[in-house]
């Protein structure tokens, strides 16, 4: 089973940058599409961002397109959110899923469709 540990998250103020990491332990990503949600509070948990196992195939909710880029290292277990130009409306908890799949390139949005999830990280954008 996967256990998955976010970090990297902080307060950062309006226009800034920071990357929030996601690792794995107690097994391989090789075959886990990966993805990232946020919640901010008072509002429902929303898909941010996701990639497929292979790296090959990633997909961006429209709100972070252009600013929020997903990346994976799979010999190091670990997947990453840059995020640039943030916004206020970009503080959230942000955490991380797993789910396994055969499919090398496909990537998932939904939250149901993820097996694994992390504890989040808060990130926090200031004017």
């Amino acid at each position: 089973q996967v256990q998955l540990v976010e970090s990297g998250g902080g307060l950062v103020q309006a226009g800034g940058s920071l990357r929030v990491s996601c690792a794995a332990s107690g097994g391989t990503l090789g075959s886990y599409a990966m993805g990232w949600f946020r919640q901010a509070p008072g509002n429902e948990r929303e898909f941010v961002a996701a990639i497929s196992w292979s790296g090959g195939s990633t997909y961006y909710t429209d709100s972070v397109k252009g600013r929020f880029t997903i990346s994976r290292d799979n010999a190091k277990n670990t997947v990453y959110l840059q995020m640039n130009s943030l916004k206020l409306e970009d503080t959230a908890v942000y955490y991380c899923a797993a789910t396994r799949t055969l499919d090398y390139r496909r990537t998932y949005y939904r939250a149901d469709e993820y097996s694994y999830w992390g504890q989040g990280t808060q990130v926090t954008v200031s004017s």
